[in-house]
């Protein structure tokens, strides 16, 4: 029991027709699904922001969705209000198989910081609680895939290479938002952090 597949924000406000929607986020689903028996582990990871949170550009006045602000833990992204607590837009895909999960875990429920991580918040110490219960399990290895890849996928597999995980980063089940060459930025990132890029 030593390798668990991470599945990154595969929710409706990331898909086509969504709040911030990915390129073909929906895409992925069915692959997603099809690995799912080969792990031993599979954890879901869910955007939960409140109404009002600090990353919403709606939150801040004169501001405009993708501009940056100074918060106090460094630059955030503003993004459209999405992923709401308990609106359809944070559900999960309806194909995506959710009972072969393991764990669901949350992230992003603080309205004053945004988590992009499933391992911490944007603040890059406060923890999720997922590297203990990886640790506990006994698991080694992690195959992430979802959305996006220049933005969760990215933080969520720097962050667990940096805790001593072997790191795979599926590429074809995972889609790209691509703000101003962010995809680039990140693949160079996670290949520097020892992430392998499949």
């Amino acid at each position: 029991m030593s390798h668990a597949l991470i599945v990154i924000d595969v929710q409706n406000d990331f898909c086509p027709g969504g709040a911030l929607a990915v390129p073909d986020g929906n895409a992925i689903v069915a692959g997603i699904n099809a690995l799912m028996p080969g792990f031993d582990a599979v954890i879901l990871t869910q955007d939960w922001h409140p109404a009002g949170h600090s990353s919403f550009a709606s939150s801040h006045e004169g501001k405009g969705p993708y501009e940056l602000v100074d918060m106090p833990y460094g630059p955030q992204v503003l993004w459209p209000d999405h992923c709401v607590q308990g609106t359809t837009g944070a559900a999960f895909h309806a194909d995506l198989n959710t009972t072969r999960a393991d764990l669901i875990i949350r992230k992003g429920y603080n309205p004053a910081i945004d988590s992009y991580s499933a391992f911490f918040e944007n603040d890059q110490s406060t923890p999720t609680g997922l590297e203990g219960y990886l640790r506990t399990r006994g698991i080694t290895d992690l195959t992430m895939v979802g959305l996006a890849t220049d933005f969760c996928v990215n933080f969520s597999a720097q962050d667990a290479a940096r805790l001593g995980f072997a790191v795979t980063v599926r590429r074809n089940l995972c889609r790209a938002i691509d703000l101003d060459g962010s995809l680039d930025a990140a693949l160079a990132g996670m290949t520097d952090k020892g992430v392998a890029l499949a």
